[in-house]
């Protein structure tokens, strides 16, 4: 075993965990899901059957990450956000075999206590506010704000404000890296 696991934490068979994650007090990692390299598990997690994480994904405390959600690598999920696999759910009615997927592509962040509905993509660096309730697809490097979401603005690699010159070029203050904006649509050149 190369990961770490809180001894209150509970592990099921034939969960797949990387080397070097962390696995914090109370956390359940459920059967058939994977869980990539130098991942960390906040307290009072759930990762439920058949999720997969990708490597150094970073799960705040309070999250539970429902089957049909997929994380690609350095994706950020912040407390008590909360993921939903159904769309019209009923106590009385079982829909196993309706669940719907959400995926998180790489390097996006997700804020505290944000909604994500299930069936949605969020796009690569994107930047989910915190509280925010995210009802359709985020485009790469989207900021994202309210209830329902609503696009704000566009965010670095590192989470910076893009401001976009008049032939569609920002650069990062930090890094320095170029983007283009073009047909509402945001890429790294540089």
């Amino acid at each position: 075993m190369n990961y770490q696991v809180h001894p209150s934490a509970y592990i099921d068979e034939g969960c797949q965990i990387g080397n070097g994650t962390k696995i914090w007090h109370f956390s359940h990692i459920m059967s058939g899901c994977i869980v990539g390299e130098n991942c960390n598990i906040g307290q009072n997690v759930v990762i439920s059957p058949q999720v997969v994480l990708g490597n150094n994904v970073k799960i705040q405390n309070n999250v539970s990450v429902y089957t049909g959600v997929v994380c690609e690598d350095d994706v950020f999920l912040g407390p008590s956000m909360v993921f939903t696999n159904v769309i019209n759910p009923r106590s009385h009615v079982s829909r196993k075999d309706e669940y719907q997927s959400t995926i998180i592509r790489k390097g996006a962040s997700i804020g505290a206590n944000a909604t994500i509905v299930c069936g949605n993509e969020i796009g690569q660096y994107a930047l989910i506010g915190a509280g925010t309730v995210v009802t359709k697809p985020v485009k790469p490097y989207a900021l994202i704000v309210g209830n329902p979401s609503t696009q704000i603005g566009w965010v670095s690699e590192y989470g910076h404000r893009l401001s976009f010159d008049e032939d569609g070029l920002a650069v990062c203050p930090e890094t320095k890296q170029e983007y283009k904006l073009e047909n509402d649509f945001v890429t790294r050149i540089k």
